[in-house]
């Protein structure tokens, strides 16, 4: 499957579109992520544990992509497009949503 935010794929004609795909992933974060997110407030640099969580969002997110565009026979899905959103309570959730158009290439 050939995942691309394009909207053409290099050398590969689109045969038939099968239209738009998304899907959606939440995912809350611990209370040990946060105690260590606020120590990197004050201290300043890169939260690891919260990059995680957002790796794992997206990574999720684009894979049920993949899987609703193969449902539907497509082996390509261009014009991916993705949103991110935090949610609940002190914003200790993360939401992640993928679209884009699933489509068959030669």
């Amino acid at each position: 499957m050939i995942l691309t935010t394009t909207n053409s794929i290099e050398n590969k004609k689109i045969v038939r579109y099968h239209g738009v795909v998304s899907s959606e992933t939440i995912i809350g974060a611990n209370i040990v992520r946060d105690l260590f997110a606020g120590l990197r407030d004050i201290v300043g640099g890169r939260t690891a544990s919260y990059e995680e969580v957002l790796k794992e969002a997206k990574d999720i997110a684009l894979r049920e992509l993949e899987e609703n565009a193969q449902a539907l026979g497509a082996n390509a899905i261009i014009g991916i497009d993705l949103d991110y959103e935090s949610l609940g309570s002190g914003n200790s959730m993360l939401m992640v949503c993928a679209s884009g158009t699933a489509v068959t290439v030669e």
